[in-house]
């Protein structure tokens, strides 16, 4: 016979393996539901022209692949395109900034690389681009969250896809979206949106 509290131990097991099968994307997705989420981080058509207004477009400075380690001078910053490494940065939030060189092909791949400057880093905003990272790990179509590679960034947020920046003074979680869901999966190694 069981008591009590062998019950809710294993009711509370059950419950984490439950959450350990369905994924993070879906844990994402659950929490958003139970109002401790990030917000929508569904992927419309097209991003609202509106909120996009201040997006930056930049000519294509290459796509070709150097050798790991070499210093690339990039027109833009963070950059937009260029030559870069043969790796990529899976989707994920991450507390330190990631390789530039593997930054850049993932933009090629159609990925949004989304930085923030770490001390104007709101619990919403973390929670938001949590939400993105875990929802949406495509290799043609993934998010990354990291803080900037240098010190003195021109705003607390910036948004990049291959070829397009949008700076944010503060976080929008509309704007993120209406950019993801221009941008997301349309970069020019392998389109599939």
């Amino acid at each position: 016979m069981t008591d009590g509290h062998d019950l809710a131990e294993r009711s509370s097991l059950s419950r984490r393996r439950t959450l350990g099968v369905v994924g993070a994307g879906a844990v994402a997705a659950l929490a958003g539901c139970l109002g401790g989420g990030g917000g929508d981080t569904s992927l419309p058509e097209n991003g609202d022209p509106d909120l996009l207004a201040d997006v930056e477009s930049f000519p294509n400075e290459g796509n070709e692949h150097v050798q790991r380690g070499t210093e690339v001078d990039y027109g833009t910053r963070p950059p937009t395109s260029g030559p870069h490494y043969g790796g990529v940065v899976e989707a994920g939030f991450y507390e330190e900034p990631q390789p530039m060189g593997d930054i850049v092909h993932t933009l090629e791949h159609g990925a949004i690389v989304a930085y923030y400057a770490p001390d104007a880093l709101t619990d919403e905003a973390r929670s938001n681009l949590q939400s993105w990272a875990n929802a949406h790990t495509g290799t043609w179509k993934s998010f990354v969250a990291m803080p900037y590679p240098y010190d003195d960034p021109e705003a607390p947020y910036a948004l990049t896809a291959w070829r397009h920046l949008l700076r944010m003074d503060e976080y929008d979680a509309d704007v993120v979206q209406a950019f993801a869901a221009e941008y997301m999966g349309r970069g020019p190694e392998n389109p599939v949106r």
